[in-house]
């Protein structure tokens, strides 16, 4: 049996741990550069928020219903995601940290469990006790399974945050309940394919032949169909393929002006691809870097270089060079930048790279594991690439930032007697 354990509306949950008296009030917590609702919790829906509009279209609505919005404290948000995995890890000999707010747990060869169902009650209410972050856990058979049984589980009130699929009848009976796009791996352009053929809910989906979603669909289709009737298909491995282009961009809080700031702001992307295709072992052959004003200007302008690299790469000084050599070729004076950004579109893993005889690999591997492990353990730009600036006048706007009560010094609650 596989689990899968999934935060509430997690970004406003983080914000109300160190701040009880707002629980129970609507909030949301807005995207980069406070744009758009990335979350809210149910308060919030209830008075007419949406999810993912423009925060600038609702904040009257906002006003008007007293609703507590915050910025995207990135930093805070990390830190419990990490406290919340160590607790979820004790509950299971096997665990896959998802994404930031959801982990896959198995329960393989778990004989000493006698309850399930208790099992995982405990889980939720230890997650609680020692994180203050409200969470719901799906079990069953597959992986697939396990995600439409957490969705139950944060639906369905009968459940009460735990549901686990371990027959028949149930599993039909939750299939029947949720609609096809619920299921994982359905996206909007499936499911309106789906529907030409009369599957509406999950159920009629496990009623299609394996066969007939293959010809018609793909094989992930089938795997889906497979997995839905108990057949484990997907494994861990499946959902953590390492990604084919790695991208940094940005929409500026502050325009930029001025050269030296455009070179500082695509350095620092630089740099985070960089340390992104390092954490996942893939080497960079080409690089693309961007720089646009917004669309909306009265004259849109959009400049592009593409950069190629004798030899993979994942230096971040050897992108950030790269760089320093195309700004002059991205700066206009006059154009006013709003939307900047890198992206490595040519990826290889470090295990089967293609060396060159005549050309000597520039990048230094034992450097930046250092490089990284600083960062890591000391904080993000600990350490930096000098071409990044020290004073980012450009950096994300966040108005509404709320305190990174877990990661500095100076924002750590103090409790008073």
């Amino acid at each position: 049996m596989y689990g899968l354990i999934d935060a509430n509306s997690f970004y406003v949950s983080c914000e109300m741990v160190f701040r009880p008296d707002l629980r129970g009030l609507p909030a949301i917590v807005l995207s980069n550069n406070d744009g758009c609702c990335v979350a809210i919790n149910r308060a919030a829906k209830s008075v007419g928020v949406k999810k993912f509009a423009p925060y600038f279209e609702q904040q009257h609505l906002c006003r008007r219903h007293n609703v507590q919005v915050f910025s995207s404290n990135y930093e805070l948000y990390a830190d419990l995601s990490a406290k919340m995995m160590q607790v979820i890890g004790r509950f299971a000999p096997e665990q896959y940290v998802y994404s930031i707010d959801e982990s896959f747990v198995s329960f393989k060869g778990c004989v000493a469990i006698a309850d399930l169902t208790a099992h995982c009650a405990q889980l939720r209410r230890t997650v609680w006790r020692e994180c203050r972050l409200p969470v719901c856990v799906g079990v069953g058979e597959t992986l697939t399974l396990a995600k439409l049984a957490n969705h139950a589980a944060k639906q369905l009130a009968q459940y009460q945050g735990v549901c686990v699929i371990d027959n028949d009848a149930l599993r039909i009976e939750i299939l029947k309940s949720m609609p096809v796009d619920e299921v994982w791996g359905i996206g909007r352009k499936l499911t309106v394919k789906l529907g030409l053929l009369g599957v509406q809910t999950a159920y009629d989906l496990a009623q299609l032949a394996p066969k007939v979603a293959r010809q018609h669909f793909s094989i992930d289709v089938e795997r889906t169909v497979r997995e839905l009737n108990g057949q484990i298909c997907k494994t861990w491995d499946d959902t953590k393929a390492d990604k084919q282009q790695i991208f940094s961009t940005r929409s500026l809080g502050k325009r930029i002006t001025t050269r030296d700031h455009l070179h500082q702001a695509l350095a620092k992307h630089a740099a985070i691809a960089a340390a992104k295709a390092r954490e996942q072992g893939s080497l960079c052959k080409t690089m693309v870097v961007f720089a646009a004003n917004s669309p909306h200007d009265p004259q849109p302008v959009y400049f592009k270089k593409v950069v190629q690299f004798t030899c993979a790469t994942d230096d971040s000084r050897e992108l950030c060079t790269a760089v320093s050599r195309e700004v002059s070729n991205l700066y206009r004076s006059g154009v006013r930048y709003y939307r900047i950004g890198v992206g490595l579109i040519d990826l290889c893993p470090k295990t089967s790279v293609q060396y060159d005889l005549f050309n000597v690999p520039k990048s230094d591997p034992k450097l930046m594991k250092i490089f990284d492990s600083l960062n890591n353990r000391y904080g993000r730009d600990v350490l930096y690439i000098a071409a990044q600036g020290s004073a980012q006048h450009w950096s994300m706007r966040r108005e509404f930032l709320s305190p990174q009560y877990t990661t500095r010094w100076s924002d750590i609650p103090t409790l008073k007697t």
